[in-house]
């Protein structure tokens, strides 16, 4: 699978969090500081929810001091559902009931060990079929077009 990855700092958890990637036979594009590039973490954010979003990586992994940023700048990507994600419980769920295809953690909450129960979770969850959730998906989408037509409106 093709992961977009980024961070606003390289760190002992980006590497590991990379390793673990490399080794389970992804293939890994790195973004901000892991690619010598920006540390703007809303640029990075941006920038992996776009290389989501026009299916030039399958998932996105995310990092900023308190993960929040780095969420919040991808979820601003159309067809981004960017998790904020500090356990392997919120992960799992994240995947399988909200469909998200970006996780975000915290670089200051998230050890290498926690980061790796994390992505087993995350890797290892399947959406949801149960008709409520996709109900709930189908909202997204569906809040997700009339923004974007109340701001060619204005």
């Amino acid at each position: 699978m093709k992961i977009a990855f980024g961070s606003d700092m390289k760190s002992h958890v980006t590497d590991k969090v990379q390793a673990l990637l490399e080794a389970a036979g992804h293939e890994v594009s790195a973004y901000g500081a892991l690619a010598e590039g920006t540390t703007d973490w809303s640029a990075i954010g941006a920038a992996v929810g776009r290389a989501v979003a026009a299916g030039e990586a399958e998932q996105g992994i995310l990092f900023c001091w308190t993960g929040t940023g780095v969420s919040i700048a991808a979820n601003k990507v159309r067809g981004i559902r960017a998790a904020l994600c500090n356990d392997a419980g919120t992960a799992r769920g994240a995947r399988q009931w909200n469909d998200a295809n970006v996780l975000a953690m915290s670089l200051r909450n998230v050890t290498e060990a926690l980061a790796g129960e994390i992505l087993e979770a995350w890797f290892s969850a399947e959406r949801s079929e149960d008709a409520e959730d996709l109900a709930c998906l189908r909202t997204l989408e569906r809040v997700e077009s009339r923004e974007e037509r109340t701001e060619s409106r204005d």
